[in-house]
């Protein structure tokens, strides 16, 4: 875990991370709660042996047992909240504000739904339109590179070529009596985890194996797994039955293209290959100039196993994907000073197998240390970690993990992931990976289209070199048809081979020869053939290039974005029937759905007008708004507001109609501030741009107090 401070006004609330010393030091509390708990139920068993019977003595040992279990159980769920490797949110809560104001619920609802495939209602969809055009800003437009969008739907020969069809698979079970299908590799690894925090007085060897065993995971096989499966008893985790020996599922969707089915399909697993297969393309836009990049969002498929925790695992989804091309042996970046400073947690491959935490360094450093070693790579991960910042993550939530051996893709040279802290763990939101010249040299190979690049030398370079000169017309009337293999065999000797032919016919006059192809030996005269020196002039090359991808799951950066955002404000109690609580998504603003909400404080013709105003101001100006018109009190209205995460209110009341004025609320803190009409376009743009700061509105504008803002955002306890 990594230890970091935020800023903002709900800092202190937001979802919570913890130490890895707290989280030991509540197991051991709880380990010693359950010895005294067994020597407790000793002491009772000892009782109810005597004679005569001590009821007394026992009712009384027996209290002590049920306070100890309760005891035992709040500090199994103290335990729980303090893993450093989880957020500490209300999944319960969290997960009904996502459904209740619609920003994602399962496809296909009134049917049933299907396991994996989810939609996005408002408000996901506008931060998810925020989000991407954040995304093309941050590295389209200011790396200038070349937008593609390419066919979802991809032959087979491509797949083929990129090692998709052969190597895309997860190991799987199955339910014997159900057919209920699992991945292998989750079903041990949920098991270790639920063993681990629900047994902390396990035995350190067996704590250790299991330990082990999940960061081995990837390494085992079928037969690996098996094994494991059956060591540890694991069953079918919804039945109990027993499971079937694993197997290879491969995770593309495959189709048939047209109406014979002749033509085979897939629904592409990534974005990149559409990039790939368009490289020349490519390459002639940008006026054969390397190295760049191209980018594409789209949507991809995978058919997973077992899809579950929410929108992190499905079947569908968006990625947004790079692929910089640059030549293998210029791997340089003109833009890697820029961001030389950029400070990154780093989780190398090392310290994930000494057991150490992830070191916070500069990119700079990064490359000292060799932890880094390409410096395109370096400028992506730091321009990553910017976009992330942005976005608004945790500080203490987010780290760069590099993949282990045995985690490394097929193509993959070296990969680093940029992974956030959730309720469900570290999750993978980012991959960097370094694909070398895996994808261009394969499809080169299987379409025979040569995907290369050409490199002008800044001088020409001057290559000696031994040539086969034969006199056309003397050695064809000899040779006749043998003189191609004879040739062709002579061209491929080499030089030095050429030079000493060459010094045998200054002696003798003659060479004899043995033809491979012709399986004969061939006599050749001075007259005939010879062996000059020649010089080439070289003025450049052509090469394979080398890919850096950086590779977005726009899904799971919104989600980590909601819970890292979410907090409730601490509760209050006005009556006995008035128990509330204060739900908030503390978005930044540019990524936020909406930048404001109007709201009337009420139902008031007067007001009509001036919302009528707003609207157009807002509306030329290119700020996205609500406008909250219910027939509710002004706490409720700002309720729904705060719980879609809109950063801004603008309330219109009898200020507005007198004097011209609105208040503007500002979202985590709950203050606002009286500002005039002609000024709230200037005051919101600066807010949303970033260009001023809260406190610094305050300070120039007068504050508003409203006893409405004491019930913000509150909704009802059940």
């Amino acid at each position: 875990m990594i230890n970091s401070s935020t800023s903002s006004a709900s800092s202190k609330a937001r979802g919570k991370t913890s130490t890895k010393e707290a989280y030991e030091q509540i197991g051991k509390k709880l380990h010693e709660k359950k010895l005294l708990m067994a020597t407790l139920k000793d002491e009772i068993t000892v009782l109810k042996n005597q004679n005569p019977i001590d009821k007394d003595a026992i009712k009384k040992k027996g209290k002590e047992i049920d306070d100890l279990n309760t005891e035992i159980s709040q500090i199994t769920k103290e335990w729980n909240r303090a893993n450093p490797d989880k957020l500490h949110i209300d999944p319960e809560e969290f997960n009904e504000l996502l459904t209740r104001r619609f920003f994602v619920v399962p496809s296909f609802e009134i049917y049933g739904g299907v396991a994996g495939l989810y939609d996005y209602g408002p408000p996901a969809c506008a931060i998810k339109a925020n989000l991407l055009d954040l995304w093309r800003k941050h590295f389209v437009i200011e790396e200038n590179m070349l937008e593609v969008d390419c066919s979802s739907l991809t032959v087979e020969p491509v797949f083929i070529a990129s090692g998709h069809v052969q190597r895309f698979a997860d190991w799987m079970v199955k339910d014997v009596l159900t057919n209920e299908c699992f991945r292998a590799d989750k079903l041990v690894g949920e098991f270790i985890d639920t063993q681990l925090e629900k047994n902390p007085n396990l035995s350190q060897e067996t704590a250790e194996e299991y330990h082990l065993v999940k960061k081995k995971i990837d390494d085992y096989d079928g037969k690996g797994l098996d094994e494991l499966i059956k060591k540890y008893g694991i069953k079918s985790p919804t039945t109990g039955n027993e499971l079937s020996e694993a197997y290879p599922f491969n995770l593309m969707f495959s189709t048939p293209i047209g109406p014979t089915g002749k033509v085979k399909g897939y629904l592409r697993p990534e974005t990149a290959q559409g990039i790939f297969v368009n490289f020349k393309r490519l390459l002639e836009y940008n006026g054969k100039q390397m190295p760049f990049a191209s980018a594409q969002i789209g949507q991809a498929f995978r058919n997973e196993i077992s899809p579950r925790s929410g929108l992190l695992r499905v079947r569908e989804f968006t990625l947004a994907e790079i692929e910089h091309f640059l030549n293998p042996e210029r791997d340089v970046h003109p833009k890697l000073e820029q961001v030389k400073h950029i400070r990154v947690p780093f989780f190398s491959r090392e310290n994930q197998t000494q057991g150490l935490s992830p070191i916070e360094m500069t990119i700079e450093e990064a490359l000292e240390k060799k932890w880094l070693t390409s410096f395109t790579h370096a400028y992506y991960i730091a321009r990553v970690k910017m976009f992330m910042d942005q976005c608004g993550v945790l500080p203490g939530a987010i780290r760069f993990r590099q993949h282990l051996a045995n985690e490394m893709a097929h193509y993959a040279r070296d990969c680093w992931d940029c992974e956030l802290l959730t309720s469900y763990g570290w999750i993978e939101v980012v991959g960097i990976a370094n694909r070398s010249c895996y994808d261009l040299e394969r499809h080169s190979e299987h379409s025979k289209n040569e995907l290369v690049a050409y490199e002008t030398f800044d001088k020409p370079i001057i290559e000696e070199y031994i040539a086969v000169e034969p006199v056309k017309q003397k050695i064809g009337k000899i040779l006749k048809k043998d003189q191609e293999p004879v040739i062709e065999y002579l061209t491929s000797l080499p030089d030095e081979k050429k030079l000493e032919l060459q010094r045998e016919l200054d002696q003798t006059g003659k060479i004899t020869i043995r033809v491979p192809e012709l399986d004969r030996d061939v006599e050749l005269t001075s007259d005939l053939i010879s062996f000059p020196k020649r010089e080439n002039k070289i003025q450049g090359t052509h090469y394979n290039p080398a890919v850096i991808e950086p590779s977005f799951g726009i899904g799971r950066i919104i989600y980590c974005l909601l819970e890292h955002s979410y907090w409730v404000r601490p509760k209050q109690e006005h009556t006995d029937e008035d128990k509330l609580q204060r739900c908030v998504l503390s978005l930044p603003p540019v990524i936020a759905p909406y930048k404001v909400v109007v709201l009337p404080k009420l139902q008031n013709s007067e007001y009509e007008p001036v919302v009528a105003k707003l609207q157009k101001l807002l509306s030329r100006n290119g700020i996205s708004y609500r406008v909250d018109t219910a027939n509710q009190n002004i706490g409720k209205r700002y309720a729904r507001a705060d719980d879609i995460g809109i950063p801004f209110a603008v309330t219109v009341d009898d200020g507005s109609v007198s004097d011209d004025t609105v208040t503007i609320r500002e979202r985590d803190s709950c203050e606002q501030v009286i500002v005039p009409m002609n000024e709230v376009v200037s005051v919101l743009t600066n807010l949303i741009d970033s260009n001023k700061t809260w406190e610094e509105i305050k300070q120039q504008y007068p504050e508003q107090k409203q006893t409405a803002s004491d019930k913000v955002g509150k909704k009802q306890v059940k």
